[in-house]
């Protein structure tokens, strides 16, 4: 079977973030800037993509990656088949390097259009799910302790079992937060810090260290991105699993860390790792090394969240706890049916492709570029 491109379309669309934006340690935001795919082939059948860059975890901004998606990559895979993901990423490598959201964005439009053809899920595609509910992961901000344990709790009671707190510039400070929100919600709650690559050596072993009574399910990037030995001497000195993420960019990367013996966990999200067949052959490496992981990028659009879903649902090596919770930071959507996952679970979707359809008006009026 062949699916030869005919037609590529790049847009670029702004959807509103809800209460006003989101703060993290790179930005505040109140808008997530996106691209989106649409690939045709000679018969007709579409396939979608999308990807949706955060300053300070993407490497290029959304401008750039729009311009490269339109200007460099559209036209080198007219005339590809869709089928040969091989040949896909061979060809937009020799024309740009890095770039990889970019090329996430056209591999997985690919990879939806291929399966429609064939009509089948994209996680059959992968090898078929191991998981037929995800789960999902909240997140709490830099706040006082009574804000962060009344959000916590919130959380909780909506039935989110997990919960990503942001920690950073006092690891006292932290400690209260973290200790507030583990008497609000007990025992059940599995609870993630995320510094942010944030701090020294020195001061994350330090708050390694008063986080350990709390029960913490992991301790994400505690350290810079670069500092692996750094990160290495953290694993070693506090009781709580290290999670790589801005460390992580591509299989290199991952490699080093598994050298270092720096990580217990490592975050991968289908748009940084340049699409679904990078992303699956990182998962298998982290497998193999016995590597947990985390899945998910919390800003993305309806089609790139069904994305990591289905990408997410195809490993039991994947921590329950899906971190691609974007539906619930945006007042809108540009799909047809916008995601619910205000409870902290969602049955797997169905197929075929990624099982979206986007929706035209909210496609015009949410264009930007």
């Amino acid at each position: 079977m062949k699916s030869t491109i005919s037609k590529v379309e790049v847009f670029g669309v702004a959807v509103p973030l809800v209460g006003g934006g989101f703060k993290n340690a790179y930005v505040t935001k109140t808008v997530q800037k996106s691209a989106v795919i649409r690939i045709t082939d000679h018969d007709g059948r579409i396939g979608l993509g999308n990807i949706d860059p955060s300053p300070g975890y993407s490497v290029e901004s959304i401008e750039d990656s729009l311009k490269v998606l339109k200007e460099t990559l559209a036209p080198s895979i007219i005339g590809l088949d869709a089928f040969n993901i091989h040949e896909l990423l061979i060809a937009m490598n020799k024309k740009v390097d890095h770039f990889y959201d970019a090329k996430a964005a056209m591999e997985m439009a690919c990879t939806d259009l291929i399966c429609r053809k064939l009509d089948i899920p994209v996680y059959t595609y992968l090898g078929g799910q191991v998981v037929d509910t995800l789960l999902f992961n909240a997140w709490i901000g830099i706040l006082p302790p009574g804000e962060a344990a009344a959000e916590a709790k919130k959380w909780f009671d909506k039935g989110f079992r997990s919960a990503k707190v942001k920690v950073g510039g006092n690891i006292h400070a932290d400690r209260d937060r973290i200790a507030a929100i583990r008497a609000a919600v007990g025992p059940s709650m599995k609870l993630r810090a995320d510094a942010n690559a944030g701090y020294s050596v020195e001061d994350a072993i330090a708050l390694g260290k008063l986080l350990e009574p709390f029960d913490m399910q992991l301790f994400e990037q505690p350290v810079h991105a670069d500092d692996l030995v750094g990160m290495a001497k953290v694993r070693q000195a506090v009781g709580i699993p290290v999670m790589a993420d801005e460390s992580i960019v591509d299989h290199e990367s991952l490699i080093a860390v598994i050298k270092h013996d720096a990580a217990d966990i490592v975050k991968l999200k289908v748009m940084k790792q340049g699409g679904f067949l990078n992303a699956r052959r990182m998962l298998e490496t982290a497998s193999a090394a016995g590597l947990k992981v985390v899945i998910g990028h919390g800003f993305g659009l309806g089609v790139n969240t069904v994305a990591e879903i289905m990408f997410a649902c195809t490993s039991f090596d994947v921590l329950p706890g899906l971190e691609c919770v974007g539906p619930l930071k945006t007042v809108d959507d540009i799909v047809t049916h916008k995601l619910d996952i205000s409870s902290g679970s969602l049955a797997l979707p169905d197929g075929p492709g990624l099982g979206v359809t986007l929706d035209e008006e909210k496609m015009q009026k949410y264009t930007f570029f």
